[in-house]
């Protein structure tokens, strides 16, 4: 018995196998971290059903080309930079701090800078896979420039580059539109706040919590969707994405 999904074929086992393996992946990492269990379990389990949805996407997908040299190179060098920006953001992150002692959720206002390239080079490359290929890479990069939140930012990256495939992924990678770009920053944004109330905030109250993955939610929606979107729109009339789709379209829909 299969159980079927809008715009894409049914379950199948390469599906959850591939769950599997990456949602054990990041059980082990997590642990072996000395991260709390809960963390690791919970993370472990997004890992495990978003893999298996974009494994379904991927399979599913028919117009989805493979993965060329200039794909790669222009993925790799973006979310390269992302996450130097990742790193730099969390400088930022701690000086505004105190403006929002009154009220801590606030501050996640600016948490969906940390998202930015899970739609900005997919919305680019448009390949099956670009959304978690680019939070890795770039979780990497502010792991490896000393990042005060340590490996655990690889486990965010996994994460949040996952949810945020699925938005791409359930149209079969067919479709590279505002609303899926802002639908890839929401998603990456509801898989970073649950980690977040474990790690750092298992101290808050219900509402704060919820407050904050709202906020966290939108702000994701905003800062990686939206913006993201707008981006491709500028860069596209230069000339500098003429190697992509996205920069051949006269008008991005």
């Amino acid at each position: 018995m299969s159980l079927t999904i809008p715009h894409g074929g049914p379950l199948r086992p390469l599906d959850a196998a591939v769950g599997v393996v990456l949602g054990a992946v990041t059980l082990l990492l997590v642990l072996a971290y000395d991260q709390p269990r809960s963390a690791a379990i919970g993370g472990a389990l997004v890992v495990a059903v978003g893999a298996g949805l974009v494994t379904r996407g991927v399979r599913a997908s028919r117009s989805a080309a493979p993965w060329r040299t200039v794909d790669i190179v222009v993925a790799a060098v973006l979310s390269v930079a992302c996450g130097v920006v990742f790193w730099a953001w969390a400088y930022l992150w701690d000086a505004v701090k105190p403006a929002f002692v009154a009220f801590p959720p606030g501050q996640a206002l600016i948490y969906g800078m940390w998202f930015l390239p899970a739609a900005l080079v997919p919305l680019i490359v448009r390949r099956p896979g670009a959304a978690v290929f680019a939070e890795l890479v770039a979780a990497t990069v502010e792991w490896m420039l000393f990042s005060q939140f340590g490996p655990a930012v690889i486990v965010y990256g996994l994460v949040q580059g996952l949810l945020a495939e699925c938005a791409f992924a359930a149209t079969g990678y067919r479709r590279w539109t505002l609303g899926v770009a802002l639908a890839a920053g929401a998603l990456a944004g509801a898989g970073a706040a649950p980690l977040d109330w474990v790690y750092s905030y298992p101290l808050w109250s219900v509402a704060w919590k919820l407050a904050y993955l709202g906020i966290v939610v939108v702000s994701g929606a905003l800062l990686t969707g939206l913006l993201s979107w707008y981006a491709v729109r500028a860069l596209a009339p230069t000339g500098a994405l003429s190697a992509f789709a996205a920069g051949r379209e006269r008008e991005l829909v």
